[in-house]
């Protein structure tokens, strides 16, 4: 073992926040007492503080980005959402959850890791979803050094929803009821599920409308315009569900710094092939390194006076 690695073992460590029922519960690398510290907000449904998902993600994309930040001299917290994995006794119900709630748990965080490392101020990256939380957190929390979103929509979610949906030819006899329902949700209304086809009832379960409603009112681009924090967005050119149009339109509303990495997919995995299958493969690779330049543009984003 290098003495570097040896370094990060010992300055790595379970952290706790504050959450409603219970503790919110994350791991915390500092390579050194001064470190600037980078607070990293999950993305969509049941991922972990690492990256992975028991719906088949295996990538573990925050672990190795945690780790390769490190190595660069940054530290990090990498988190479990309220009612998930660690923090499940945070509150009884997972799925009872608004953006709001998650900005509040931002807050939390910010609050414990000052008190641990006595930061000024911390930096937010938010992956997919989670860049949508950072936006979202920037004008309510205080304390901010500036936000890292990385393949984050510049769209407001249901119009993604509605483009994904339409990727697959599959769906096509789905589609009016789907963009009916959508639409529905982003005007804040509830959708009753015993009036959709059956196929469509998992993606709008009532357990997660009040979510959905929280999530589709919001624009990235009006959150970005109205942030007046430095930004970093990171967006891979082979990412198979954000678009490097939804990056350029955040960077246009922020005046924000972009960054377009080639041959890069959503889980920041390394895909040279156009191929799906090939591409959805990595998402399993936990063994895969990240790609060539993620960890360097984030690191050099943070360092730059």
């Amino acid at each position: 073992m290098s003495a570097s690695v040896g370094t990060l073992a010992q300055a790595s460590g379970d952290i706790e926040a504050t959450g409603p029922n219970g503790p919110l519960r994350g791991t915390m690398i500092m390579p050194a007492s001064d470190a600037p510290v980078i607070l990293m907000i999950p993305g969509s449904g049941p991922t972990d503080q690492d990256g992975n998902s028991p719906l088949g993600i295996r990538a573990a994309p925050y672990r190795l980005l945690a780790e390769g930040l490190a190595e660069q001299g940054i530290g990090s917290v990498r988190i479990d959402k309220r009612g998930m994995f660690r923090s499940q006794g945070a509150v009884p119900d997972a799925n009872a959850v608004t953006i709001a709630d998650y900005v509040h748990d931002t807050d939390a965080w910010i609050r414990s890791i000052r008190a641990r490392t006595g930061a000024q101020c911390v930096w937010l990256l938010g992956h997919s979803e989670g860049g949508l939380v950072a936006l979202a957190a920037a004008g309510k929390v205080d304390h901010l050094c500036g936000l890292i979103l990385i393949a984050t929509a510049g769209r407001p979610l249901g119009n993604v929803l509605k483009e994904q949906l339409r990727a697959n030819p599959a769906n096509a006899p789905f589609l009016n009821a789907a963009d009916q329902a959508i639409d529905e949700l982003s005007a804040g209304r509830y959708v009753n599920t015993a009036e959709l086809q059956p196929a469509l009832t998992p993606l709008f379960n009532p357990a997660v409308q009040g979510f959905l409603i929280s999530i589709f009112a919001l624009d990235p681009a009006v959150l970005a315009a109205n942030t007046i924090l430095p930004i970093l967005i990171l967006q891979g050119q082979r990412d198979l569900q954000v678009s490097v149009a939804d990056a350029e339109r955040l960077q246009a509303a922020a005046h924000a710094t972009l960054v377009t990495l080639p041959d890069t997919n959503h889980v920041l995995k390394q895909v040279t092939s156009d191929e799906p299958g090939a591409n959805l493969a990595t998402y399993a690779a936990a063994d895969l390194a990240l790609a060539p330049g993620v960890v360097d543009a984030i690191s050099r984003f943070v360092k730059t006076p």
